[in-house]
């Protein structure tokens, strides 16, 4: 499982992007997990860097799935429309992913937006 970090707005979403596509390589071909558990602040960029991390596993051909996406984060997504793309779930991270479409953490940056 792939953790995000506290922060992910415009201004750090190309750092976490390119950590999370190396780290999606070592992820197993069961399925790819991203908690974003911890995420406190972010923008519509959080969404832009799920939305690749979502492009990337089915492109390997894996399951994708957001666990314990923050309420605001999961709001943003259905009023953007691609909460079904992301599979967006609370819960123990061993549910079983839907085909289709270990633990990294990301480490974020500063920044003065708040979700």
């Amino acid at each position: 499982m792939l953790l995000l970090p506290t922060t992910v707005t415009v201004r750090e979403a190309r750092d976490v992007q390119r950590m999370l596509g190396q780290a999606l390589k070592s992820e197993p071909d069961s399925g790819v997990v991203i908690d974003a558990g911890n995420l406190a602040q972010f923008d519509s960029a959080a969404l832009a860097v799920l939305l690749e991390c979502h492009r990337l596993a089915n492109a390997w051909g894996r399951p994708f799935a957001v666990r314990n996406p923050p309420p605001k984060l999961a709001a943003l997504a259905r009023l953007y429309g691609v909460d079904g793309l992301l599979t967006l779930a609370t819960g123990p991270p061993d549910l079983p992913l839907k085909p289709g479409p270990a633990s990294t953490a990301i480490p974020s940056g500063p920044s003065n937006l708040s979700a």
